[in-house]
């Protein structure tokens, strides 16, 4: 069944694939979001869930004029929010390189005498300081683990803000930080505090190997 591209249930679906992909091929140099949803397919299949078909753009969001083509499918398992809906995306072309801008990133934090602190990313204005972009676009993309995992055909979920982030002192080549973020729930209006562990290294990609949801009053 063919649904509008601007219909709630696919705009669901196409922010998901979306959020996948981000923490499958994100960085603290890239981040991916959903420029333009061109078609959308729902397929509702007996005693599997719903499945969804869909075309898009994606933009980089540091540089709006990088765009790549893609298709995703994503399929939800109605009755049981304990399983992650699956997702497979296929690029349509190449994402730009940012082996260079991650590479600067990787070897700064490794230089720092004391660990990295910070919060309020972005603050009530809006602004993010420079030097944090990468440690916000890195919460950016380990978040959507967390949007996977948690995700149904009724939700639709987007990063808010990095409330605290405390990087963790290790012995090997990772780095790890310890994220507190705001996720907005858009379908409901509602502001959840998530915990998060993650760990990054430019060759291995972000693993997040801890998240839990946090009380309303962790962000406080």
């Amino acid at each position: 069944m063919e649904l509008p591209p601007s219909r709630g249930l696919a705009r669901r679906a196409a922010e998901l694939a979306t959020g996948y992909l981000c923490y499958r091929r994100g960085s603290p140099g890239r981040g991916l979001a959903l420029r333009e949803l061109r078609r959308v397919r729902r397929q509702d299949i007996n005693d599997v869930g719903h499945k969804y078909y869909l075309e898009m753009v994606l933009e980089d969001v540091l540089d709006k004029d990088s765009t790549v083509n893609c298709t995703a499918e994503v399929l939800y398992h109605p009755g049981n929010n304990n399983i992650a809906p699956d997702v497979q995306v296929t690029l349509e072309g190449e994402l730009k390189n940012t082996d260079e801008a991650d590479n600067i990133f990787y070897h700064r934090i490794k230089s720092l005498e004391k660990e990295l602190v910070a919060e309020n990313i972005p603050d009530s204005h809006g602004n993010v300081p420079p030097e944090m972009e990468p440690i916000r676009l890195l919460a950016w993309v380990a978040s959507g683990y967390v949007i996977w995992q948690n995700s149904t055909e009724n939700t639709k979920f987007q990063p808010a803000q990095i409330k605290r982030v405390k990087q963790v002192k290790r012995s090997d080549e990772y780095l790890e930080f310890d994220y507190l973020i705001l996720l907005h729930e858009m379908v409901s209006q509602e502001i959840i505090p998530w915990q998060m562990t993650v760990l990054w290294h430019p060759q291995h990609g972000v693993q997040v190997t801890q998240d839990s949801r946090q009380p309303k009053h962790a962000s406080e």
